[in-house]
């Protein structure tokens, strides 16, 4: 077996939509609910959201709002995306400052999400 990528992560959030403007406006993620079921897409994968833990089973044996710590990678210099944060009117908690992910060398800078979940957001791109 080979493991190829990530296809989806699944967090509980305590308020959907703060959760969804954080995601949507703030990150520019595309939101569809159907069934009651909300997701967040970007690229080749989503995030699956639950509005209360173990709101659909299987799930983690403890899921709780606030827990994640996680990474994405944006196709601009962090110099940019910084800029555009900043225009949003939502708080950089930290950096930039220089990483090593799973690619290589790179800069981050780090926000947290309505929940207080760590969002990393990392370029590989040199100025």
């Amino acid at each position: 077996m080979k493991i190829n990528g990530m296809d989806h992560i699944v967090m509980t959030t305590a308020d959907v939509d703060k959760c969804i403007h954080f995601y949507c406006d703030v990150l520019g993620m595309r939101h569809e609910n159907k069934n009651g079921r909300h997701a967040f897409y970007f690229g080749n994968s989503k995030i699956n959201i639950h509005t209360r833990p173990g709101e659909f089973q299987p799930a983690a044996a403890h899921p709780t709002t606030g827990s994640l710590d996680f990474c994405f990678v944006v196709d601009s210099l962090i110099d940019e995306v910084i800029k555009e944060i900043e225009s949003k009117q939502w708080q950089i908690e930290s950096g930039p400052l220089p990483r090593h992910g799973a690619m290589g060398e790179m800069e981050s800078i780090y926000l947290r999400d309505p929940d207080g979940n760590l969002v990393e957001l990392a370029s590989y791109r040199k100025g």
